[in-house]
């Protein structure tokens, strides 16, 4: 316990040194990070957040995003090595960029979104979203909520509606480059206005880190029967997606169109 102790209060010390110092140089009044706009916030009394209640939120971003983000690696590791056709279509995909792409161009490779995509489809690390408190009398799908009720989505189940994904247990990113899938079909990170406010962040790890990762090593499935398991709100591997690094991968060259 002390030890817990010592190192949240380590960490406490950092992250109120940065808020303090963005707070005396005023430098979150023009920035356009999530750091930045959590400062720039306001209440509906037009009051900004506490110290307190930003170190809350930073810890939230550090913590949660940190175990989930890699839980959704760890998935993506699994799929492109259980099916070998899926991870040569995202090799062929990176080495196209060269030794050295710029991350951005990363970011935007198609084929490498729609695998991201379909990932956190198939086994999405948050099944649920947070309940909600009906505040007056409402009709879903024929049912009536009387105020007081609680009600939370099934993001697992919206995942595998079989109208909006045909043969739900296949992993497939391809649907993703067929068809444009709004919010409230696809919705990895929530909906709304309470959505993840680190979604765009945890996308762009996820990429930048399978794309070096598949890119530089060649690598091992010892076991391919994977089996998502439930730990607490989140959907994670059962046995953890064990891999074996069996060396380092050569890029292959594209061949020169013939002109």
């Amino acid at each position: 316990m002390g030890y817990f102790l010592r190192q949240r209060r380590q960490i406490d010390e950092l992250l109120y040194a940065e808020i303090s110092e963005r707070r005396s140089s005023k430098q979150s009044e023009q920035g356009v990070d999530i750091f930045s706009l959590l400062m720039q916030a306001r209440d509906e009394n037009g009051d900004p957040m506490t110290d307190e209640e930003l170190r809350d939120e930073l810890l939230t971003l550090l913590f949660v995003g940190h175990e989930t983000t890699a839980t959704a690696m760890a998935w993506g590791l699994y799929w492109s090595h259980y099916l070998p056709e899926v991870q040569k279509k995202l090799l062929q995909e990176v080495d196209c960029l060269g030794n050295s792409p710029d991350p951005m161009d990363i970011f935007r490779l198609p084929y490498l979104g729609a695998f991201c995509n379909e990932t956190l489809r198939i086994h999405p690390v948050a099944m649920l979203t947070f309940s909600r408190v009906v505040q007056e009398p409402v009709e879903i799908l024929e049912q009536s909520l009387e105020p007081g009720t609680r009600v939370g989505g099934c993001i697992y189940l919206l995942h595998h509606r079989e109208d909006l994904y045909p043969n739900s247990n296949q992993f497939r990113p391809e649907r993703f480059l067929e068809r444009q899938y709004s919010q409230y079909e696809f919705m990895p990170f929530g909906a709304g206005a309470r959505r993840c406010i680190g979604d765009a962040l945890a996308m762009f790890e996820m990429k930048l880190v399978m794309a070096t990762i598949l890119s530089r090593y060649e690598m091992k499935l010892p076991a391919a029967n994977e089996k998502p398991q439930r730990r607490g709100i989140t959907l994670a591997p059962a046995n953890g997606v064990k891999m074996i690094i069996t060396g380092q991968r050569v890029r292959q060259e594209q061949p020169i169109a013939a002109m």
